[in-house]
C-alpha cells in the first residue's frame, strides 16, 4: 500500500491556513517528498512520520512556492542524525539551484546525490516505487510524475511442495529470489500463480493540459493535479500562467480513465477551494479537493 499526505495544498505564497507545495509518499516505511515549499519541515513535524525514512525529494521546478523550504528541510534532517545518503531529484538547472540554496545550509553530516532530468521521459526507482518523469508546460522546465508499486504474483505453496523446496527456503523465493535445491535452481515463477494488478498514481501541478498526463495516467489508481484556478473567467489567466483550471483537470483524469482525482496547488485568492469543485466533478465525478495535512492510503486491488 501506498501512504500520501498533502504537506501544503498553496500555490504563491503561504497562507495562514494554507502552506505550499509538498507531498508526502509512504511505503513501507520508505519515504519520498514531491516539492518542497517553504516551511515543508514544520508540517512534517506536525504530521509525525518523521524525517529519517524520507529517501528522496523530487522537485517539479524552480519556483520558489517548490522549492524555497529545501534548506529547512536539510538542516531538519541534519537534526535527526541522518548519515544515509539524501537523492534530489529535478528538471536540469538542479545543480545550481540547490548549490545556490545550500549556501544557508552548508554544512550537512550526510551526502546529497543530485539527479538532473533532461529528455523528454525519465524513469528510476526510488522509495519503494518505480517513477517516471515528464515535461510539462509551465514556461520553465517542469516535471509530472508518474509512479507504479508492483505487486508480486501470489506464492504457492503446493507448487513449493511438489518441487520439494523446504520450507525455510519458502520466504526467499516470495520476495523473488532463486533458491538451489539439490543441485537444481528453482525460479521464483516456478512457484507463483498469475501476475496481479499494482497500484499507480500520478502527480502533475503547474501546467497546462499535456498528453502526456493522459498518457502515463492512464487507468491509474489516483491523479493529484492543480486547481490553480476554479472559475471560468480566469481562462486567460490560466493560459497566460501556464496553468489550469479544475474543468481541465477534470477532463484530464475522464480522459486517462482514472479510478480518483485530487485537486492540489490552490491559488491565494480562492479562500475555499471546494466552492468551486461542482466544475470540476460535472465533467469527473470522483473529484475531491486537497487540504493541508489531508491523509490517504491507496491499497492493492483484491
Amino acid at each position: 500500500m501506498i501512504d500520501l499526505c498533502f504537506l501544503g495544498t498553496g500555490g504563491s505564497i503561504p497562507l495562514p491556513n494554507r502552506a505550499l507545495s509538498s507531498l508526502y509518499v509512504r511505503v513501507s516505511g520508505k519515504g519520498m517528498l514531491i516539492d518542497v515549499g517553504e516551511g515543508t519541515q514544520i508540517e512534517i513535524m506536525r504530521l509525525g512520520w518523521g524525517f529519517r525514512c524520507i529517501e528522496s525529494l523530487l522537485i517539479t521546478h524552480f519556483h520558489a512556492d517548490h522549492c524555497s523550504g529545501l534548506p529547512g528541510f536539510l538542516l531538519a534532517q541534519a537534526k535527526t542524525g541522518r548519515t544515509e545518503p539524501l537523492h534530489i531529484y529535478g528538471p536540469v538547472g538542479l545543480r545550481r539551484v540547490v548549490d545556490a540554496l545550500r549556501v544557508i545550509a552548508p554544512q550537512l553530516p550526510y551526502p546529497i546525490e543530485l539527479h538532473e532530468l533532461g529528455g523528454e521521459v525519465n524513469e528510476f526507482d526510488t522509495a519503494g516505487l518505480h517513477a517516471c518523469a515528464f515535461p510539462l508546460d509551465h514556461g520553465i522546465p517542469c516535471l509530472g510524475f508518474a509512479f507504479r508499486l508492483d505487486r508480486l504474483p501470489p506464492f504457492l505453496p503446493e507448487k513449493a511442495a511438489a518441487l520439494n523446496v523446504p520450507m525455510k527456503l519458502w520466504r526467499v523465493l516470495q520476495k523473488g529470489t532463486p533458491v538451489e535445491v539439490d543441485g537444481r535452481t528453482i525460479e521464483p515463477r516456478d512457484v507463483q500463480g498469475d501476475a496481479r494488478q499494482g497500484i499507480s498514481f500520478l502527480f502533475a501541478t503547474d501546467t497546462r493540459p499535456v498528453p502526456d498526463i493522459v498518457r502515463f495516467g492512464a487507468d491509474t489508481n489516483l491523479m493529484i493535479l492543480e486547481g490553480m484556478y476554479g472559475e471560468e473567467e480566469k481562462y486567460p489567466l490560466a493560459v497566460k500562467n501556464h496553468h489550469m483550471l479544475y474543468r481541465e483537470s477534470a477532463a484530464l483524469a475522464r480522459e486517462a480513465g482514472a479510478k480518483r482525482l485530487i485537486l492540489t496547488h490552490f491559488s491565494t485568492s480562492m479562500e475555499e477551494p471546494e466552492i468551486s469543485l461542482p466544475s470540476a466533478t460535472d465533467i469527473f465525478p470522483e473529484t475531491v479537493c486537497a487540504a493541508d495535512g489531508m491523509t490517504l492510503t491507496l491499497h492493492y486491488p483484491e
